[in-house]
């Protein structure tokens, strides 16, 4: 369930476009200034931002120049007046997109739909998955959690990727074992059971709130998020 964080200090906007998303399977947090924002971008961890530009306390250009200094995480402007400069500036200090005021919430959800479209379709070409605070590079073999590396096996590597890129989705141990060992390969499942307890225990030393490996008892594991 993709995550979204909507910013905007008029709540009757904030309420309507919160009950949008919640109808189309999004989980919503809502924030009421600039502030707030980044507090709940920090905890919430959204896999999109709708951000006003005049809010209380931090406009929307300060708050998106904030939270561009460490996530690239997806960010639509909202703005009530049209001018370009408004646009530009936007799209300047890191906005993907932008959408003036009055809108219809049903144009907010379909520029939603595609920006996480865009995102998934990127993942499914690139070497580098990230959710929440942690990021994976297959290219280079690295791992880290809020920044930190994390010291992996190339096997553990290999197997916390093909589960996160098939977010949610169970592999049994039969499975992991083909597709990452080998159907030539001399052991059993327990091999799996194994590599999966070592990364497990290695991720545990960090937070990592949003995201976990999960075991599916009597199946297998999947890479399971909130």
């Amino acid at each position: 369930m993709a995550k979204i964080l909507i910013a905007d200090d008029n709540r009757q906007i904030t309420s309507v476009l919160s009950e949008y998303a919640k109808k189309d399977g999004y989980e919503v947090e809502i924030a009421y200034d600039g502030r707030m924002t980044i507090e709940k971008f920090d905890t919430f961890k959204p896999d999109v931002i709708l951000l006003d530009v005049m809010m209380p306390f931090m406009d929307g250009f300060e708050v998106c120049r904030t939270i561009r200094k460490n996530s690239i995480v997806p960010i639509i402007m909202i703005t009530a007046r049209g001018e370009d400069f408004e646009k530009i500036m936007g799209l300047d200090v890191g906005a993907d997109d932008y959408i003036v005021k009055p809108f219809s919430c049903g144009e907010v959800m379909a520029r939603i739909r595609a920006i996480l479209r865009r995102i998934n379709l990127t993942a499914a070409n690139s070497k580098i998955f990230r959710k929440g605070n942690l990021m994976i590079n297959l290219e280079n073999y690295i791992v880290e959690i809020d920044g930190n590396p994390v010291k992996l096996t190339k096997k553990e590597i290999e197997i916390i990727w093909t589960l996160a890129i098939n977010t949610n989705k169970v592999f049994s141990r039969e499975a992991l074992l083909d597709k990452l060992w080998g159907f030539d390969f001399y052991g059993d499942s327990r091999t799996v059971d194994s590599h999966i307890k070592r990364l497990r225990s290695k991720l545990d030393e960090y937070e990592h709130n949003g995201w976990e490996i999960q075991t599916i008892w009597g199946v297998g594991y999947k890479f399971a998020t909130e």
